[in-house]
């Protein structure tokens, strides 16, 4: 039976009393008076002793803290105040020599020091006076440069010192590419380290936990020379993380002790610490969820800036407090630990100024938004990347907090989205102009770092003086690393990266001879390109001059033409056409002579017709751009600007989606590139569909010759993009492209001259492949997949002749595009006369079909071009992005430059005109002088410029 609580239970204060008996009231009374004057009393004693001892610290400590733990933390204040300095160059070795590495002399030097001589002043210095190279030796030890000047003696040196025999050519500090992910990605992109997706505000994270220095990257993008690099986390967080300086010797073969990440640090005691941040539209894309959380627009950015600085902010004061408490009171009397919170401590050394800020930020609202919150709080930002509006607001830029920071630029990698659209080639030569340093990156994997040094070829040839440009790949980007003391130079006391170069680092197809990192070298018996012309170029300051378009009509008249491509003026030349100092006379577009022409300039003249006076002037026919999603895709993030995509079922036409008056056709059309032949893509050189033939400054597909060819080939797609939803294989893609093919030898419709729904389908074009009446263009990378499509045109050509014995022997018209690992296959390519234009030109083991590319010198015996021609392959140029049409003749030059005189001048234009017509079977007449363009400077070359083009309508367009 249940027990009921009763009313009557004891209280708690019922059970602890001394006795059940209740005691008289006025006892009660009285001892309630006492007791609390006992308690008053006791109180105001404790107090008064308290306040004694607070006041005079004497009071022994009865906290239950650690006193070790307390003093450790005190100690950490030191380093919370630590001021990040440079690194004295009066060292007796660099702390990364590894020692066995023998002493180093090199020989017979041309030496770009990488600042001006001494006593030049700033003003000077600036406008490029006192910048020279040096004939000299260099001698190495213990990881630095010792010595410079000319014939050291090696009898005063170490007995076993290396000796690297220069022969004259020239010598430079290792490139500095100072925005690079390289090594947190895979080969061929098999896994992706590079962001941290969890929230958008990730300070804490770092790069090195993610960096892998086995990936062949490390290898090829020292090829190029590059000896350091900034590795940043990527920039899909507004707070991305913190960055590392590494520099590309990895283990022994690069004489190093170890393979481990630590060992890649290019500052082994990290004086500086580095932080990625990012604006604008990468953040937006990735966290902004409508009604889930943000950031979903700029004003959202710029809160979640100011909100993880604020957070920052206070967790700094709450620290500064505690030390300075500390200080004063002795750490042992401290009541709480030092508050560490790993989740703020990298954005709290950011506002203690001991981290260097790199953001990326393309707009003007990004830009200034930035410098706001730098002037909120504190703190520096070193450069801003990709930066492609800088240009536009220089003295926004000057008003960031603590110094202006610098543009960390393309040289021409624009137009890809939005935020790249308002952008300028020459954006380095106008912010150098305003006193803002510009740099030159290649956000590897975007651009190959590799070939970071043409970025700022590039930028030479856009107007950035000689110096500048050389220095946005050396001492400038060391500089804003805080290493300018150390690497960036060749100076005694520097560390002892060093690059001998097989022509001008500012020329196209420049290659390292031999690399060295801390005077260790690189490459063990590495290749060597021949080339004929190891001295520095001759800076030209006509390049600063920006030249306009305008339309001209009537005659005009060019002199000091050095070079006129054969047969462009056929039948109208009065001299050879490799003589110096020509004149070319043009009436209503089209060429008239070509020599001396005395009679056709008196003419000229009387009818005051325009002059122009050039250097080195050039006449060539028009570049062509193929497979390119020129006229197709404008921005190309934004489907809206796009065509788009070919169905994955079925054939569409480029000429029913061309799109006329963008940036990308006149940016071509003034480098040269006249001609295109774009197909349906979806990107690049990725295309499925029948291709038009047009010209780039047409406005629109009625123009009179805006369109010289409705169909050109027909194009499908091998490389590893043929897999989707549908097709879940190369494979798949290749038998069901055979099963196309040999329906078509079957089928016995018969086409009439009256068009019909039918004439426009696949099978309609299949046939004309068959019949040999359109070439059938297929993209591929890996050298299986192009031996599978050799195989498949014989299996097709067999078929052929099987089904029409009586017919001569078939020739299936196949062209492969892509061609990364063609030269696995030249000589069957060659005996199966299969015409390869090459996208691109110099392959990185970007996709997983590209790992046995060869990169070139000198890593590599050769580039793929080089062992197509060997093998007799004709070989065509064109590129992967839109954005490189416009240095298809500086592509063309580095096949020229590093051609081992395998290519004469004229075969190199060929390269991106007449071998590309040759491969699709199209003949194209350049005599007549009815297509023509007019160089200053040859266009293979940096710095080469377009003066005039013939116009559509029998106008000329002049650039002056």
């Amino acid at each position: 039976m249940d027990k009921q609580l009763s009313d009557d239970l004891p209280t708690y204060r019922d059970a602890t009393a001394p006795s059940s008996m209740p005691l008289p009231t006025w006892i009660n009374r009285r001892r309630r008076r006492r007791d609390f004057r006992v308690l008053a009393t006791a109180c105001l004693v404790f107090l008064a002793i308290s306040a004694y001892r607070i006041a005079n610290n004497t009071r022994k400590s009865t906290s239950t803290l650690s006193i070790e733990r307390l003093h450790q933390d005190h100690a950490v204040c030191a380093t919370l105040r630590r001021e990040p300095a440079q690194v004295s160059t009066a060292r007796d070795h660099n702390k990364r020599w590894v020692k066995g590495t023998k002493p180093l002399l090199i020989r017979n030097a041309t030496i770009w020091t990488g600042e001006p001589a001494a006593g030049t002043s700033e003003s000077d210095a600036r406008a490029g006076k006192g910048w020279s190279w040096i004939s000299s030796d260099i001698f190495v030890d213990k990881g630095l440069i010792v010595e410079i000047r000319p014939s050291i003696a090696l009898k005063s040196l170490p007995s076993d010192t290396s000796i690297f025999e220069a022969h004259g050519r020239l010598l430079t500090a290792g490139i500095v590419d100072m925005h690079s992910h390289a090594g947190l990605s895979s080969e061929g992109g098999l896994q992706d380290d590079t962001n941290e997706m969890s929230s958008d505000i990730t300070p804490y994270v770092r790069s090195i936990d993610g960096v892998d220095p086995l990936q062949p990257e490390m290898e090829y993008i020292k090829s190029g020379g590059v000896t350091t690099s900034l590795f940043l986390p990527g920039s899909g967080n507004n707070m991305g993380g913190e960055a590392f300086v590494l520099k590309f010797a990895v283990g022994k073969k690069n004489g190093r002790e170890e393979i481990s990440q630590q060992d890649l640090y290019a500052d082994p005691d990290r004086n500086w610490r580095y932080m990625k941040m990012a604006c604008g539209e990468n953040p937006k894309r990735v966290y902004g969820k409508v009604g889930e959380h943000g950031p979903v627009s700029r004003l959202g950015e710029a809160w979640e800036f100011r909100h993880a600085l604020e957070q920052a902010q206070q967790y700094v004061r709450e620290q500064d407090d505690w030390c300075t408490s500390a200080d004063a009171r002795g750490a042992e009397n401290m009541a709480t630990y030092l508050k560490q919170d790993l989740r703020w401590e990298s954005l709290g050394a950011v506002l203690r100024g001991q981290v260097r800020i790199n953001t990326h930020c393309y707009t003007i609202p990004d830009l200034e938004a930035f410098v706001r919150h730098t002037n909120e709080f504190k703190f520096r930002v070193y450069a801003f990347h990709h930066a492609h509006q800088t240009y536009l607001v220089p003295e926004v830029l000057k008003r960031a907090w603590g110094g202006t920071p610098a543009a960390a630029l393309f040289a021409d990698n624009m137009y890809y989205k939005v935020e790249a659209y308002t952008a300028s080639e020459r954006a380095g030569a106008i912010l150098y102009a305003h006193n803002i340093t510009p740099t030159y990156v290649s956000d590897n994997p975007v651009l190959n770092s590799q070939h970071v040094v043409f970025e700022a070829a590039k930028a030479y040839g856009n107007g950035l003086p000689y110096h500048a440009a050389l220095a946005g790949v050396t001492s400038a980007p060391a500089d804003l690393l805080g290493l300018g003391d150390r690497i960036g130079k060749i100076k005694a006391g520097f560390d002892a990266d060093i690059v001998v170069w097989d022509s001008d680092p500012l020329t196209v197809g420049a290659a390292p001879v031999q690399v060295w990192i801390d005077g260790a070298a690189q490459f063990k018996d590495p290749y060597e390109l021949k080339k004929s012309d190891v001295e520095p170029i001759t800076p030209n300051p006509g390049l600063a001059s920006e030249l306009e378009m305008s339309s001209v009509s009537g005659s005009i008249v060019f002199s000091g033409i050095s070079y006129a491509y054969p047969g462009i003026a056929k039948g109208k030349s009065t001299q050879e056409q490799h003589v110096d100092n020509m004149s070319a006379v043009f009436h209503n577009g089209k060429l008239v002579c070509l020599g001396t022409c005395t009679g056709e300039i008196e003419a000229a003249r009387s009818a005051n017709a325009l002059v122009v006076q050039l250097r080195n002037g050039h006449v060539t026919p028009p570049l062509t751009a193929f497979s390119t999603t020129l006229g197709l895709a404008e921005i190309d993030a934004e489907p809206d600007t796009h065509d788009g995509p070919p169905p994955s079922d079925g054939i569409t036409r480029a000429i029913d989606g061309l799109l006329f008056g963008g940036k990308q056709l006149a940016h071509a059309y003034s480098h040269g590139v006249t001609r295109a032949i774009s197909a349906p893509n979806e990107y690049g050189f990725q295309a499925k569909g029948v291709s038009a033939g047009f010209r780039t400054g047409a406005k629109h597909v009625l123009e009179d010759n805006a369109v010289w060819a409705d169909e050109v080939g027909l194009h499908y797609v091998l490389t590893l993009a043929a897999k989707d939803e549908t097709t879940v294989s190369v494979s798949a893609a290749i038998s069901n492209l055979r099963g196309k093919l040999l329906d078509a030898i079957n089928d016995n419709t018969t086409v009439t001259d009256i068009p019909t729904k039918d004439g426009y389908a696949e099978k309609a074009y299949l046939k004309r492949v068959i019949n040999g009446t359109l070439p059938l263009v297929l993209a591929a990378h890996s050298a299986d997949t192009i031996a599978s499509i050799i195989r498949l045109k014989s299996t097709i050509e067999h078929a052929i002749l099987k089904a029409t014995p009586s017919s001569s022997q078939p020739d299936l018209h196949v062209v492969v595009i892509g061609a990364a690992e063609a030269h696995l296959v030249a000589t069957e390519l060659a005996a199966a006369k299969i015409p390869v234009i090459l996208a691109p030109l110099q392959p990185h083991q970007g996709s997983w079909d590209q790992k046995r590319c060869l990169t070139g010198a000198p890593l590599t015996n050769g580039t793929t071009i080089n062992w197509l021609l060997d093998a007799g392959v004709l070989v065509g140029l064109s590129v992967e992005e839109t954005w490189e049409t416009r240095d298809l003749g500086l592509l063309a030059g580095i096949a020229y430059a590093n051609s081992e005189e395998r290519l004469n001048l004229n075969q190199a234009l060929d390269l991106v005109g007449r071998n590309v017509y040759k491969a699709l079977g199209i003949e194209v007449n350049v005599s007549g002088g009815e297509e023509w363009v007019v160089w200053e400077g040859s266009p293979l070359e940096i710095g080469g410029r377009i003066r005039a083009i013939s116009g559509l309508s029998g106008q000329i367009d002049v650039w002056q």
